[in-house]
């Protein structure tokens, strides 16, 4: 649920270095762009692009909701299993800086639509993959993500240039809730669908028919053409070049620099190269809690006694309907208390934004260890140190993306955000999944088969995040010591 951190990153470039603006109390400058699109218009737009954001978190987590009954189907490994999420954060991540480039310069409603029509159709042919075919089930996950980073790139950009600065935030944050929100719906939404037809395939089968609604409705409802503010508003284009100066008169022409130069810049700036890292950390945590949680409370329980182990066609799914509701609750509470700490703190401490993201990441990785130790003995425990966790996880995600504005110079700020997006998915969760299945299959292969070793396998596999989540914390309390004199470079 974590979402996709990118997503938080990308349009919140509208803002010329809020942090930064706080600090000196001046409020940034804007670039107006005269319109006359009405305002009911509008609405109807962003209503149009959060449906879609909607399905297109849905469509991410509906493996991870029905992930017990897809590996015994398959009969695959924890480490085969893994990799089902892992190859689709690849895809994405090495999709989305080509999407974001092609959106800066080509028809975003097409894209937008083309992209829809791909993922809708690759999810629909997936569930009527058979048993005999897993590579081209994984393949049919990869092409997934593909079509859902051009929707991610581009569909932020558009609700940036429809609206002006003060209510373009708020827009945004309406925006982002859905991503929590779809994240989780998309556990009940496949556990659902598996336990009312007894067939798990069903659960591919249902975001489809949203999608071919999602479509109708941006080309009925979205204009062919949006005017676009300047390019110092596209986040994903990995160029390093502030273009589009000449497409107003009025607007500023900054300095050209190169890609190696801004590069080379940004591996110098402490507090973005800790803060970076505090965040592939968070990617790591959030993207192996999201694809084996369900299955680690399933195991729990098999061995309490709980439920029996599962020998039909048809799992338990209770898990991924509870987990998904933690989800969407946790999430949106924990960015709203994320936002309201740091602006509050702020006007105390200077360097509230990285003890605010170092004392989260610590505090969750504690409550993770703790749900991961009474896991055994006491079920109702682990739900609840869990959702502590996660709150805790999701309260950094608005935070961090302050940090990287306000000290990184506004005309490097493109790159940064495609380096940080880059970092975080191949070292974060990208790998997780794949690593925690494969640390749970070779201790399972140094014991003798059981349940028991069934669970402990990934409980000690679970382990690692927490101490991923105790580094991550120490890379946020690095970058407290680095971020004001950073922030006043990037001001110059």
């Amino acid at each position: 649920e974590h979402e996709d951190t990118n997503l938080l990153l990308q349009p919140l470039l509208d803002r010329q270095s809020y942090g930064a603006a706080a600090a000196d109390g001046t409020q940034c400058p804007s670039v107006a762009v005269p319109r006359n699109s009405p305002a009911k218009r509008d609405c109807l737009v962003v209503a149009v692009l959060c449906f879609g954001n909607l399905i297109n978190f849905i469509d991410w987590f509906i493996v991870p909701g029905i992930l017990l009954d897809i590996q015994k189907y398959f009969g695959l490994s924890d480490g085969k299993t893994g990799l089902l999420q892992t190859v689709f954060t690849l895809c994405y991540m090495l999709a989305a800086p080509i999407f974001g480039y092609l959106g800066d310069r080509y028809n975003r409603k097409i894209i937008l639509g083309a992209g829809i029509f791909f993922w809708s159709g690759v999810t629909l042919g997936s569930s009527f993959i058979t048993q005999s075919h897993y590579k081209i089930f994984v393949l049919s996950r990869g092409l997934v993500g593909i079509g859902s980073a051009s929707y991610s790139t581009i569909a932020p950009t558009i609700i940036a240039d429809l609206f002006e600065e003060g209510k373009r935030t708020t827009v945004l944050s309406i925006f982002y809730i859905f991503i929590p929100v779809g994240s989780g719906c998309g556990y009940m939404l496949a556990a659902g669908m598996a336990k009312s037809t007894g067939d798990w395939h069903w659960a591919f089968r249902v975001t489809p028919c949203m999608g071919g609604l999602a479509l109708l409705l941006l080309i009925l409802l979205v204009p062919h053409k949006i005017q676009r503010k300047t390019a110092a508003h596209r986040a994903l284009s990995i160029s390093g070049m502030i273009g589009g100066a000449d497409e107003k008169p009025d607007v500023y022409r900054t300095t050209r620099t190169s890609w190696c130069q801004d590069v080379g810049s940004l591996v110098k700036n402490c507090s973005f190269v800790c803060s970076s890292l505090g965040l592939t950390a968070m990617a790591f945590v959030t993207g192996a809690l999201g694809m084996w949680m369900p299955l680690f409370l399933y195991r729990a329980q098999v061995v309490q006694g709980l439920v029996p182990p599962c020998l039909q066609d048809s799992c338990n799914s209770s898990n991924s309907l509870i987990f998904g509701g933690i989800t969407i609750g946790t999430g949106i509470l924990g960015i709203i208390a994320g936002a309201e700490a740091a602006r509050h703190l702020r006007k105390i401490n200077n360097k509230a934004d990285p003890l605010i993201c170092a004392t989260s990441m610590f505090l969750s990785a504690l409550c993770l260890y703790i749900a991961l130790m009474v896991a055994q003995t006491n079920i109702l425990s682990t739900f609840i140190f869990i959702a502590f966790g996660e709150v805790f996880l999701s309260v950094n995600w608005a935070v961090v993306t302050d940090i990287l504005l306000y000290v990184v110079a506004p005309r490097r700020q493109s790159t940064a955000i495609a380096l940080q997006i880059l970092v975080s998915h191949l070292l974060g969760d990208a790998g997780s999944p794949y690593l925690i299945g494969a640390i749970s299959n070779a201790i399972q292969a140094r014991n003798v088969p059981s349940l028991q070793w069934s669970f402990r396998s990934m409980q000690y596999s679970f382990v690692t995040c927490a101490f991923v989540g105790v580094f991550g914390g120490g890379f946020f309390l690095l970058t407290s010591f680095y971020v004001e004199e950073d922030r006043k470079e990037a001001q110059r």
